[in-house]
């Protein structure tokens, strides 16, 4: 009897304060979407190929020679769509609180169907122009310019594309922005002697560094940005033949890669471009990795020289009710800043000499409801691997061809 008292005594006490409290404010969203693709072979993809990236190699097959890879292939899907909820409120302090919590159900590409978070963060707003995000977000490379595209790789793997947990803090004067930012791994991973794994990142003890300026007028968008990753591929190895000593090692790369982004919206026409030299950033879906340019005899200890692309997109929309766009993007190999002493190689597109990319997009726009046609060619040229450059020698153009139809409705 006594603790009932106690506790009727405290809610008495406390529901007027709680009453008194801003009102916390919920508006959901997202969309039902439902795709058809098909694509004339097998190609480096997600999501049970919804996530589109670029054409696998040939694939003789040891009867014929023919290629076992030039296999057409299509399916539909409705596991794109989406459900978020915006939260705004209460303030603390001076600040202005809102977070956002988002998910799919394209969690995994073996086991579709699976909720999928793609976003959960906070952010605190100050009048004077600064605010603070924590979470789950986009990556400061995907950044405020990405293409108008129907496919679900948004431009991947010529537009940077990876959401991750991170902080950063962002500061608005005017027409002058900056971004500062601190990103880990948990989904978006880089690749390493074990595969993709976030091991390589909570062992360096460094995260992902991203610092980037943007400039705005009117219907014009343009910035920069320099990013940052360091990472240990291995703490422990053992020397060639030896299978029974191991060595603690302390194994390191460090890469650095430089952003320019723009953008311009005027009426019906909107143009956005992105151009990137990137190094090691096989973790926002770009083409890219290391390899390795020594070994100690007596450890194993193993240093790493990064290969280096250079890539860029273009993509030019105009419309509203009916709208056309066309998305080109390109992406050459620049090779590696060291020899490498093999072919051992932790990344992805590490024999393609260049990417090229077209995509046409047409589609019928009403409120909350909108039906798309897409037709994409990309094209590889594979090639031989020289190791004292890292560059590749261009061979015979590898293409798919690749159809999808989007309805989707929004609310």
């Amino acid at each position: 009897m006594k603790r009932f008292v106690i506790l009727i005594t405290v809610l008495s006490l406390a529901l007027p304060i709680l009453a008194q409290q801003p009102p916390v404010s919920f508006k959901f969203y997202g969309f039902v979407r439902d795709e058809l693709f098909y694509n004339s072979r097998k190609n480096a993809e997600g999501v049970d190929g919804l996530y589109h990236l670029y054409p696998l190699n040939r694939k003789p097959s040891a009867e014929n020679g023919k290629d076992l890879n030039a296999i057409p292939h299509g399916n539909f899907y409705a596991i794109a769509s989406r459900v978020g909820v915006d939260i705004a409120g209460p303030n603390v302090g001076a600040a202005k609180l809102t977070a956002r919590m988002e998910a799919d159900f394209t969690g995994s590409s073996s086991t579709p169907f699976i909720l999928y978070l793609r976003q959960a963060f906070v952010r605190l707003s100050w009048s004077s122009g600064s605010s603070l995000q924590i979470g789950h977000a986009w990556h400061p490379l995907f950044g405020e310019v990405f293409p108008d595209v129907l496919d679900l790789s948004t431009g991947a793997p010529f537009q940077p594309f990876n959401r991750s947990p991170l902080i950063k803090y962002s500061f608005n004067s005017g027409k002058l922005s900056l971004s500062l930012a601190a990103i880990w791994q948990v989904s978006s991973l880089s690749t390493g002697p074990d595969g993709k794994s976030n091991a390589y990142i909570k062992n360096s003890l460094l995260p992902e560094l991203f610092a980037g300026i943007n400039y705005r007028s009117g219907g014009f968008l343009g910035g920069i940005g320099v990013e940052m990753l360091s990472l240990k591929p291995r703490t422990e190895a053992s020397p060639a033949g030896a299978t029974d000593s191991r060595f603690k090692v302390d194994e390191r790369i460090t890469t650095t890669s430089l952003t320019a982004q723009a953008q311009y919206r005027r009426g019906n026409l909107f143009l956005a471009a992105k151009s990137l030299l990137a190094s090691n950033l096989g973790h926002t879906s770009l083409l890219g990795g290391y390899g390795i340019s020594a070994i100690d005899s007596r450890t194993g200890q193993q240093e790493y020289t990064a290969q280096r692309h250079s890539t860029s997109w273009l993509d030019i929309t105009y419309g509203s009710k009916w709208l056309g766009g066309l998305f080109l993007g390109y992406s050459k190999n620049l090779g590696t800043s060291k020899p490498m002493i093999n072919s051992a190689f932790y990344g992805s597109g590490y024999d393609i000499d260049r990417l090229l990319h077209l995509t046409a997009t047409f589609t019928y726009n009403l409120p909350h409801w909108k039906a798309g046609f897409e037709y994409s060619a990309t094209t590889a040229y594979y090639g031989a691997v020289n190791l004292s450059t890292g560059k590749v020698s261009p061979g015979d153009p590898i293409t798919c061809h690749r159809l999808l139809g989007v309805i989707m409705y929004t609310f």
